[in-house]
């Protein structure tokens, strides 16, 4: 099997032992799953389930952020408390989740209940000479750890953009560097907060991962995967911290999905322009939702449209006509095993179902149920 490699830039040997140990990142819980999350989840799910079909044992953790700037922000606009809306929207998640198909995640750990195993990290990131405390908080620094960089090598003014843009706070007149960043944190008046050697306060987004993946995992990750959103800051600062700490290897290989758009703009929602799972779902098959997905390469960004449905609705019924059999199932090992292409793979299903080859298990293999409606 070879796999794009974010990291390296390029399209790598992706050879693990007989159990492979996968961390994806997970929710934040504060809305509804979108086709954003979708797309995400549905690639590591037919990773997994080539992985399987291979012989391998598979361990995936998807985490919770079930306490981070995001969710306390929405649970003040709404007057809830911030565990009942995560418990809320990790449930919901769930359901459309299992709709879609999905092999359960191994382990799905919550921020909230790793507050000890934070806390220790910390104190050894400190420990390594890697972390500073100022202003009631605990920073990372970044000059210390030669290797920053490696996971997106963005240059200095692209890290310090994205980093202003998606919550990294450069402006911070406590930090040593604008791109130092934050492990734990003191909470605001309305914001919980936990006792620390450091005083009182919360976690760091960044650090909630790498201890979650560790706790569960182990030091170093065969694959780590989420949006290519999660490239920079999240991920670069993961591998950052975890290898400060440990002095060892955190991630073997890096694999990241492209953007969903709506009208040529990036799914956010903070933008608002969702197409959300449970709304889908109302109209169209779980099975067909999955084949418009995953028409598109999983690393290429694409557009969402109308059309997409329909067209996904007609394959799937035409899949469901050839019958059950073995029809394209080597093609099929053979496109997911080159970068995982779906979209080759779904073609050579076409080939077989339109020969009049029953293809249940190549579709099977794409997590496409085709016995009769999900």
């Amino acid at each position: 099997m070879r796999l794009y490699d974010t990291a390296r830039a390029e399209v790598v040997d992706f050879a693990p032992g007989p159990l492979v140990t996968l961390y994806t990142c997970g929710i934040t819980p504060y809305d509804a799953a979108h086709l954003g999350h979708a797309a995400t989840y549905l690639t590591y799910d037919v990773l997994q389930r080539r992985l399987r079909d291979r012989g391998h044992e598979t361990r995936c953790v998807r985490n919770v952020t079930d306490v981070d700037d995001d969710i306390l922000r929405k649970a003040r606009e709404l007057g809830v408390h911030y565990l009942d809306l995560a418990a809320e929207e990790t449930a919901r998640f769930d359901e459309n989740m299992a709709a879609l198909g999905m092999v359960p995640s191994w382990s799905e750990p919550r921020a909230t209940s790793a507050i000890p195993d934070i806390l220790g990290f910390i104190g050894m990131v400190l420990d390594s000479g890697h972390a500073y405390q100022a202003g009631g908080a605990v920073y990372f620094d970044v000059v210390r750890f030669g290797r920053f960089g490696q996971v997106s090598h963005y240059d200095r003014d692209t890290m310090l953009a994205l980093a202003a843009e998606r919550g990294g706070r450069p402006e911070d007149p406590n930090k040593r560097n604008p791109l130092d960043f934050v492990l734990w944190q003191p909470s605001a008046p309305d914001e919980p907060a936990w006792d620390s050697l450091w005083g009182p306060g919360r976690p760091g987004w960044h650090i909630e991962c790498s201890t979650l993946a560790m706790r569960e995992l182990g030091e170093t990750i065969d694959l780590h995967g989420g949006g290519t959103d999660l490239i920079f800051p999240h991920h670069e600062c993961e591998a950052a911290q975890s290898e400060a700490a440990t002095g060892q290897k955190f991630v073997r290989h890096w694999m990241h999905q492209g953007m969903v758009r709506l009208g040529g703009t990036k799914m956010s929602k903070s933008l608002g322009n969702l197409v959300f799972v449970h709304d889908l779902r109302k109209e169209w098959e779980p099975a067909a939702i999955r084949l418009a997905v995953l028409g598109h390469r999983y690393r290429d960004g694409w557009d969402w449209s109308d059309e997409l449905m329909p067209a996904a609705t007609r394959r799937l019924e035409r899949w469901r006509r050839a019958g059950p059999g073995g029809g394209a199932l080597e093609q099929v090992r053979a496109a997911l095993d080159e970068d995982l292409d779906t979209p080759a793979a779904i073609a050579a299903i076409d080939r077989a179902a339109d020969a009049g080859d029953g293809v249940s298990e190549a579709a099977s293999l794409l997590g496409v149920a085709i016995e009769g409606p999900g």
